[in-house]
């Protein structure tokens, strides 16, 4: 099964940095942010251009491969 991601990496967007799909905003910045004790609903605040939905996408990818390796 191949599921669509909600972020992606092309060269010609930030040197091929990890971005949430549709914007240029980086994925680092969302765990900076919540590593600083921000909320979801701060960063989403910060970065309008991403979506809920990709956000908690994200974290639960994240989750699954913590989870894999338990």
């Amino acid at each position: 099964m191949n599921k669509e991601r909600a972020y992606h990496s092309d060269p010609d967007i930030l040197g091929g940095t990890l971005v949430f799909k549709g914007t240029r905003v980086p994925v680092q910045s969302l765990f900076d942010h919540l590593k600083a004790g921000d909320s979801i609903e701060d960063y989403l605040a910060g970065f309008p251009s991403v979506k809920r939905s990709q956000v908690l996408a994200v974290l639960k990818e994240m989750e699954s491969e913590v989870l894999a390796h338990a």
